[in-house]
């Protein structure tokens, strides 16, 4: 086979891989991991609760309790994605995996940049965060949702509600525990829930 003939073949077979791909329910992403992240932001409200009740005066402390949450919740996550893809989608894991990266990760870089820039350029505003981190991450559910089973849409829905409803606190009382703790606990539980269901139905049709 002539060379260009070989790159043209090979061309095709990924674009084919790639509208599989796009076709195919992604389930990368294992209920009681993200069960497990619910329990990461209780535990953190609590942390936070105990060891720093005056969060507002204390920006750098409460970023320190809820950013270790964060990547600790991210790197188990993907952890287990990249084993669990593997075994559900075999030789599509690797561009289910891609595509998964692709929804997300340009939320997770703007809530980076966001924060950067509320707390070096405008920290009197600094308690906004709790509610764009919540809004920016309904974002990247939403992204991923075409990927993902429909009901998803709930969970991006009800994290974009609680981050408006934060930021409608429009003071101080925006770093309370439960700001945080309460719609990421019980956010990531329903993500877990509609995992768990859409994994039984897909099961059940097999």
């Amino acid at each position: 086979m002539p060379r260009n003939d070989l790159y043209r073949a090979l061309g095709d077979i990924n674009i084919n891989r790639r509208q599989l791909a796009n076709a195919t329910v992604f389930r990368g992403y294992g209920p009681a991991t993200l069960a497990t992240t619910a329990a990461f932001a209780v535990l953190a409200a609590a942390v936070q609760q105990l060891w720093l009740p005056d969060a507002a005066n204390h920006v750098r402390g409460y970023l320190l309790i809820w950013m270790s949450t964060a990547l600790l919740s991210v790197v188990l996550t993907s952890v287990q994605m990249h084993t669990r893809a593997r075994r559900m989608h075999s030789a599509l894991s690797d561009e289910m995996i891609r595509m998964a990266v692709e929804q997300f990760l340009p939320s997770i870089v703007t809530g980076l940049l966001i924060t950067a820039v509320l707390l070096g350029s405008v920290p009197q505003v600094s308690w906004l965060l709790p509610g764009t981190w919540q809004v920016i991450y309904s974002l990247g559910i939403f992204s991923s949702c075409r990927f993902l089973p429909t009901p998803m849409l709930a969970a991006g829905g009800w994290y974009l509600v609680t981050g408006l409803t934060c930021i409608a606190i429009g003071d101080l009382r925006a770093f309370s525990p439960l700001v945080m703790g309460v719609p990421f606990g019980l956010g990531q539980l329903l993500i877990a829930g509609v995992l768990m269901l859409s994994g039984r139905e897909a099961d059940h049709e097999q």
